[in-house]
């Protein structure tokens, strides 16, 4: 792991055996942070930390509760300040290739990073489309006054990458010969792209998070 990452954080929270059946993998969870971070809006703790547990019928004791929402608010602070320095949060690690007999495939590192990602963003959706028409009733954000890109459409370009590189065999079952062999020669130009779009990601969180009202949240991107 990369020094100063969060993901060491999580990684030493989830190998502790009180969390090891209560917690999803370390990429897992550390992904589902991010999208937290990334929110225009962050929820409160209260609200997304549940989201983290996969075993609802695990009993926690009060000070092993205290002590993972202290981890997960320390890994929290780490993604925010990475997010205000423009750095990519994951390790090349994770970001290497696995070879398959199907060919190039994203690590399972990677998989369970950007399934976590998509399963907090699935969450705050809500969150996001709030935001968005918010912005559109301030700016008339609907028409591009200066060519750029709608927003709408730079988040489904991120959305459709950390989709097919989250589950590759489901997004081959869906084209034709022509296509799947296009997407498995695609991959790992897909992958190297990852960090491009996180970056994609939070800077359309912290253009959506500065156009909103008595906003809470500690990072804004500097135009």
């Amino acid at each position: 792991m990369s020094e100063g990452l969060p993901i060491e954080i999580i990684t030493n929270l989830v190998e502790q055996d009180t969390f090891k059946s209560v917690l999803p993998s370390a990429p897992h969870v550390d992904g589902m942070i991010f999208a937290v971070a990334a929110a225009p809006e962050i929820p409160m703790p209260e609200q997304w930390m549940p989201w983290l547990i996969q075993d609802s019928g695990s009993r926690l004791i009060d000070s092993d509760v205290d002590r993972l929402a202290d981890e997960l608010m320390n890994g929290l602070r780490v993604h925010l300040s990475l997010m205000r320095e423009e750095r990519c949060p994951l390790p090349q690690a994770i970001l290497s290739l696995s070879n398959t007999e199907n060919g190039h495939r994203p690590s399972r590192e990677l998989v369970d990073w950007l399934t976590g990602l998509l399963q907090v963003h699935k969450q705050l959706e809500p969150v996001w489309q709030n935001a968005w028409k918010y912005l559109d009733r301030i700016s008339d954000s609907s028409q591009s006054k200066t060519g750029e890109e709608l927003p709408e459409i730079r988040l489904s370009r991120c959305l459709k990458l950390f989709t097919t590189l989250a589950n590759v065999d489901l997004a081959l079952k869906y084209r034709n010969d022509q296509q799947k062999e296009q997407l498995d020669n695609s991959i790992p130009l897909l992958v190297r792209q990852v960090p491009l779009m996180l970056d994609e990601y939070t800077r359309l969180a912290g253009e959506l998070a500065g156009a909103l009202p008595n906003q809470f949240e500690t990072f804004v991107k500097s135009p």
